[in-house]
């Protein structure tokens, strides 16, 4: 049950799970060649005397390797632990170093023994990272070129410590990110209560121990364990409700009041709008600067999390002529992460060791397009396409000519009324290929001063399947749109203030769907389903990410003048050319 020292895609490595590439093949990689040595708990300075502690695994030859740095709150002690748990993102050192590549595993300020207190995603956090970088650049074993990995929180500090601009800082590859803070508590006004209470407590529990809980004893045994090939194997389709269920577990917990309540109280009750606090966590802007090469990345199905901060990571990055993208499809990118580390490696052999790997040619954009099965390529996010309207009917279908009228449901649930609607399409006569930013226009009239609206959009197959595409949200009090910040025309929420509903009077509402791609095959309907109460038992939201309720009872009438806009693209042409057909992982 010995773990392999190298890891890979060859006969004889460690089988990496999930897709390796977006479905290319490069030349010029770096080959596994060296051993590795190992230094735990490392204390890095950062400039107001604070230490952090890392994990540095680096090839056991004489000489100085470029250096991957993944950063976050999370335990770097557990990063080769092997377990399907959304906290072992930073990457696969036993990948890394036999290829010439440090792996510097870092936890950020108040974290697993990391000096200070932790402060989520600011400034401060921002001047760590800095440091960071300029050290390891400085370590005699690093060439000075620098380069950051991993997935999640790990692909947020990437972002980070590129506004900050260290003069090491070569390459990113951050895939799954968020650029506004808010947008992992918040979506558009409803607060995300599933996913960000107990994941700001499990963040409490996890750094409450260290290297007695994480290195020694029952870990050890574990490692063993889920090294075995056949378990491994096990965990190449990690079930992200499952690894919800998990976080939850662990959230349960003792902990330290301080400083996690403190910031649970910050999100919850303090700044409930968007004000000068999260405009502090906000990356946005000062993306502006940054020429730094960036690989984004992430998986259609991170719906409630991560998908929205990928294009505007894109948007945000626009000037930079240096960025690629590339969106998965299902199990793209599971747990522990370990998915698309070829890919990783012709990026940072090409920016970080000058090889000719071929990871630059071709369109700048790949994406994998559930429905065809296919990979398919763009030169520009969103592709050109045409917004098609459907009408929400009063006799609940979905249809190009408006048939008038109105459907009411009951933000409470009451017996005598549906808590939920659904609008469904008849089978389609032809394939519709679906790629980019939908969005509902929807036209309401509530009983209340304030509600949700939370939209659910399906593909439902001939046999009544139903496959969930994407979702929105928007809470009705935080509707103002300011239509002069978006120069895609995609509707911007900025939520700096509360409206109140004009009750008994229609209301309009531009409500965006998060970005996705889909081919709705022939024969099969287009659904949407819209509640106001995501928490109850007969509706259930991507990745089990429900909202706190906005507790105000009443009833709410959808118009038929209301529209869902799909991006379709003419003729279902997406780029095909070189991109072979073959399973995401």
């Amino acid at each position: 049950m010995a773990r392999f020292k190298t890891a890979g895609v060859e006969t004889g490595q460690r089988q990496l799970n999930g897709p390796q590439t977006t479905g290319r093949r490069y030349r010029n990689l770096s080959t596994a060649g060296h051993g590795t040595t190992r230094e735990n708990n490392v204390p890095v300075p950062v400039r107001d005397g604070t230490q952090l502690l890392a994990d540095i695994r680096r090839p056991d030859a004489e000489g100085r390797f470029p250096a991957l740095i993944a950063a976050a709150p999370y335990p770097r002690q557990l990063q080769d632990l092997g377990a399907p748990a959304a906290i072992i993102e930073a990457g696969n050192s036993d990948f890394w170093v036999p290829r010439g590549y440090a792996h510097v595993i870092a936890n950020l300020r108040g974290t697993v023994g990391s000096g200070g207190v932790y402060t989520f995603f600011d400034e401060q956090e921002r001047k760590d990272l800095f440091d960071l970088v300029e050290w390891v650049a400085a370590q005699p074993w690093c060439d000075g070129n620098v380069g950051m990995i991993g997935i999640s929180y790990y692909a947020m500090t990437q972002l980070e410590a590129a506004t900050q601009r260290p003069p090491h800082l070569r390459a990113l590859f951050p895939f799954n990110v968020t650029v506004q803070a808010r947008e992992a508590a918040y979506h558009n006004g409803l607060l995300s209560a599933a996913f960000f209470t107990p994941w700001i407590h499990a963040l409490g529990v996890l750094s409450a121990h260290g290297d007695r809980l994480y290195r020694a004893g029952l870990s050890r045994l574990l490692r063993r364990f889920l090294a075995i090939p056949a378990v491994h194997r096990r965990f190449s389709r990690s079930d992200a409700v499952q690894v919800h269920h998990r976080l939850e577990q662990v959230s349960r917990f003792r902990h330290a009041a301080h400083p996690w309540n403190d910031l649970l109280e910050a999100v919850v009750t303090d700044h409930p709008t968007r004000d000068a606090w999260w405009d502090e966590r906000d990356l946005t802007g000062l993306l502006a600067d940054v020429d730094i090469p960036v690989y984004l990345g992430g998986e259609w199905s991170s719906v409630p999390l991560h998908l929205p901060g990928l294009f505007e990571a894109w948007d945000a990055l626009a000037h930079n002529p240096h960025v690629r993208m590339a969106m998965l499809g299902a199990y793209g990118l599971p747990w522990p992460w370990e998915s698309m580390h070829i890919e990783a490696l012709a990026w940072f052999d090409h920016w970080l060791k000058g090889a000719d790997t071929g990871i630059l040619e071709g369109p700048a954009i790949r994406y994998w397009l559930p429905g065809a099965e296919e990979w398919r390529t763009a030169d520009a996010w969103p592709p050109p396409a045409t917004h098609t309207a459907l009408a929400l009917n009063a006799d609940g279908s979905l249809t190009a000519d408006e048939r008038p009228g109105a459907l009411s449901y009951a933000t409470d649930g009451a017996d005598a009324m549906p808590a939920q609607l659904s609008w469904t399409s008849d089978p389609l006569p032809e394939d519709i290929e679906m790629v980019g930013h939908p969005e509902l226009r929807l036209t309401a009239t509530s009983g209340a001063t304030d509600t949700a609206w939370i939209l659910l959009l399906q593909d439902v197959g001939p046999d009544g399947t139903a496959t969930d595409v994407t979702q929105g949200w928007l809470r009705a009090g935080m509707r103002h749109v300011d239509e002069g910040a978006s120069e895609t025309g995609r509707p911007v929420l900025p939520a700096r203030a509360w409206i109140p509903i004009r009750v008994g009077e229609p209301v309009d509402y531009r409500i965006p769907l998060v970005a996705n791609a889909r081919l709705f095959q022939r024969g099969h309907r287009i659904r949407l389903i819209l509640t106001s109460d995501d928490t109850r038992e007969d509706f259930q939201p991507m990745l089990l990410f429900s909202h706190a309720p906005v507790g105000i009872e009443g009833v709410n009438t959808i118009h038929s003048s209301s529209r869902l806009l799909l991006p379709i693209l003419a003729g279902g042409s997406g780029d095909r050319s070189g991109t072979p057909k073959e399973p995401p992982a």
